[in-house]
């Protein structure tokens, strides 16, 4: 076999390779014998037609399957020769088969870039503390407290900031309902009905709460928004609006005692003793994943400012698109209204590229310090992450395997897991450094 490699521009070379008559020659009378037992032939019985006449007349479908078998075969093969790192392929054309039997044909690839790795071991890191102190239990019994609160109704007195106000309202600019002028805007923009507000300076539309401090039960208020020359929907950017409010119900949050009580509502037959434990627990376990996560963005930190490369074009824009698909997605379940994320159309693109830019960086160093030291994925890990999909799904680990497999998710998946043990092994690795404050706590006193 001959290989010849063109290189193109970043990331992008073309292997032209040709293939000795006499392995083609080989594949192709399998396949042409498999023709001639299964061929019907007219004037032949099954079986017997000669060779000549079935090359003939199946000459285009012999080649296809020729083809199918020998490029894939000869292009690993090339690959391995000229020792290339081959992302992917891009495209296979150009194929021709000589009198003698012979074959030729392109490929063009994306390749991985060439760098040098710093020393990746014992990389520097910061970590944050991982005691829990009383004030953050506190602040979590806090937050549980005003997830469990009331709301009781208010009669003997107007309503004041801090109160949550339900309400009945409808918008209008120069009297054209603003439902009207921009029908596809948030609904609460147009106005709702029994509407709850909490009412909090900068909450809700500009100045609206202060507006309607003073209301009683049943009382209906005009109330007069001017929106910012920002204001996300353009429509109604520096433009004057009319709230007809009526207020039907002001409603006061009252926060539960902490006591045993509280405790039980929380966990059923449990102390506020027992609360706090399982607090403290709790946070413990989110302060390991804090510093987990210390470790992994300091480490690719540390790699990104030592390592710089160009990225290949194909990769980075079909990368662009799929992080483009994903912020649009994560807005769309935040609740962001599609016009708005229209209006922020070059703001995503570009964090989009960012994104996609520093997760194929990252990938590609990672790839080169698995290869360095020598981590691979096994069958058996493939396995074990398949059973876990499955039981997060709450299906048949047999219904998961084969999605995976139809949809051609295997390698991905195998990706995934010599990324995440790639990191693994440098956080093992890292060496960790005193942040200001532990220093300050352990320096001897002046």
């Amino acid at each position: 076999m001959k290989v010849e490699v063109e290189n193109e521009p970043p990331g992008m070379a073309t292997l032209r390779i040709e293939l000795p008559p006499e392995d083609v020659r080989k594949e192709w009378d399998a396949i042409a014998s498999n023709y001639s037992r299964y061929a019907r032939i007219p004037g032949y019985r099954a079986g017997k037609a000669p060779r000549q006449v079935i090359e003939k007349k199946f000459r285009k479908e012999i080649q296809d399957e020729l083809t199918k078998a020998l490029v894939s075969k000869s292009y690993h093969e090339a690959i391995a020769e000229k020792q290339l790192r081959v992302v992917s392929l891009a495209d296979v054309g150009d194929v021709e088969f000589g009198e003698d039997r012979s074959m030729r044909f392109r490929a063009t690839v994306v390749t991985a870039p060439e760098f040098e790795l710093p020393d990746y071991k014992a990389i520097p890191v910061q970590l944050p503390a991982t005691a829990v102190n009383e004030a953050e239990v506190d602040a979590a019994v806090e937050r549980l407290r005003d997830q469990a609160a009331d709301f009781v109704d208010v009669k003997e007195r107007d309503l004041a900031m801090g109160d949550f106000a339900v309400i009945d309202f409808t918008g209008a600019i120069d009297g054209v309902p603003i439902s009207e002028i921009v029908p596809e805007a948030s609904k609460n923009l147009h106005g709702g009905k029994k509407f709850w507000l909490h009412l909090a300076p900068e909450n809700f539309l500009p100045k609206f709460c202060e507006q309607i401090v003073g209301m009683k039960w049943g009382d209906t208020r005009s109330v007069q928004v001017e929106f910012p020359a920002d204001f996300p929907v353009a429509e109604l950017a520096e433009k004057k609006a009319d709230y007809a409010v009526t207020l039907s119900e002001i409603k006061e949050k009252v926060l539960p005692a902490v006591d045993d009580a509280f405790a039980a509502k929380i966990m059923p037959e449990k102390t506020l003793a027992e609360l706090r434990h399982a607090i403290e627990h709790n946070l413990e376990r989110e302060k390991e994943h804090e510093v987990d996560r210390a470790k992994e963005q300091q480490i690719v930190k540390f790699l990104h400012e030592r390592i710089s490369f160009d990225l290949p074009p194909p990769l980075l824009k079909n990368e662009t698109r799929r992080a483009l698909n994903e912020l649009v997605h994560r807005n769309r379940e935040r609740g962001v209204p599609d016009e708005l994320l229209k209006g922020k159309e070059k703001e995503l693109i570009e964090g989009a590229g960012s994104l996609a830019a520093h997760r194929l960086k990252t990938n590609f160093i990672l790839h080169r310090i698995a290869e360095a030291e020598k981590l691979e994925v096994t069958r058996d890990e493939i396995d074990d992450r398949i059973r876990e999909q499955a039981a997060h799904y709450n299906v048949s680990v047999e219904k998961m395997r084969k999605e995976f497999e139809e949809n051609d998710r295997i390698n991905g998946l195998a990706e995934e897991i010599l990324l995440g043990k790639t990191l693994d092994f440098l956080k093992a690795n890292v060496t960790v450094e005193p942040t200001p404050e532990t220093a300050a706590a352990d320096a001897p006193p002046q």
